[in-house]
């Protein structure tokens, strides 16, 4: 695999001279938030050697490097799932790319549905932890490069980071929530039995992408913060039929608010 990531980070390094420590994932409905950026250079996955192409509507599918208030950034415009067929290691193979990028910081972004009956539809919710119900993305052959073997979890998600979600979106004015997320396979979405597990296990919010990135970017020593827009409701008697132009236009319309709060962030960082 590091011949492979080396290939792609060459094909990446000829085009451009733009050397990002921040990392961006958008989501489901969420690639909007590049129009809130100075895009200097775009690159289809499709163009780079070995990135998984995602084929899910509201998932375009390339790479940006861009800039916002002077801040060097790598931009995912989509993901691709593992319920598309890809193994856990293509789906967080970018992930080990942005490593060998110089990245250290990773901010991602998910459509979910929110379990905890003080959500809404719209809410932004700052992932404090997770629940991993998919396969874990580091099972297999170790590759010491990539980090320890049994990489500690306990501080998945930084703290600093989410500190700083929150006292960007109190200047913004803009509520945010916190909670645990949990990693199912898709692609179903879940039963009325399913949503209730999940809250009694632990869950706030529930979908069908993030952890597995997170793990990877978290054993290589990168600072991960994670966001999820809620976007359906698994709470008794607020559940509806649900389908996945309903999650886009849900995600789409928090999207401003998410971009709002990304854009503070990373402002805030600086590099």
């Amino acid at each position: 695999m590091l011949q492979r990531i080396k290939e792609s980070v060459a094909c990446i390094s000829k085009q451009t001279t733009i050397k990002p420590k921040v990392a961006v994932v958008l989501g489901s409905g969420l690639g909007n938030f590049v129009l809130e950026v100075d895009v200097k250079l775009k690159i289809p996955y499709s163009q780079i050697p070995y990135f998984p192409v995602p084929g899910v509507d509201g998932h375009e599918g390339a790479l940006l490097f861009a800039f916002h208030k002077q801040v060097p950034l790598v931009i995912m415009q989509g993901r691709a799932h593992f319920y598309e067929g890809y193994s856990m290691d293509e789906v967080t193979y970018p992930l080990r790319v942005f490593k060998y990028l110089g990245i250290d910081t990773l901010f991602l972004s998910n459509a979910a549905g929110g379990m905890n009956p003080d959500f809404e539809i719209g809410d932004l919710m700052v992932i404090a932890d997770h629940i991993n119900m998919m396969p874990n993305p580091l099972v297999g052959k170790h590759m010491p490069e990539f980090g320890a073997r049994f990489p500690d979890m306990s501080k998945a998600y930084d703290n600093q980071l989410i500190e700083q979600a929150f006292s960007s979106a109190k200047k913004l004015s803009i509520p945010l929530k916190k909670g645990c997320y949990i990693a199912v396979t898709g692609p179903t979405y879940e039963t009325p039995a399913e949503y209730k597990y999940f809250r009694i296990v632990g869950g706030d919010a529930v979908g069908m992408s993030t952890v597995p990135e997170v793990i990877v970017a978290h054993q290589m020593g990168i600072k991960c913060f994670a966001l999820s827009v809620i976007t359906d409701l698994g709470v008794p008697g607020k559940i509806e039929y649900l389908t996945h132009d309903k999650v886009k236009e849900a995600a789409e319309a928090a999207e401003p608010k998410l971009a709002m709060l990304l854009k503070d962030m990373i402002q805030e960082i600086g590099y």
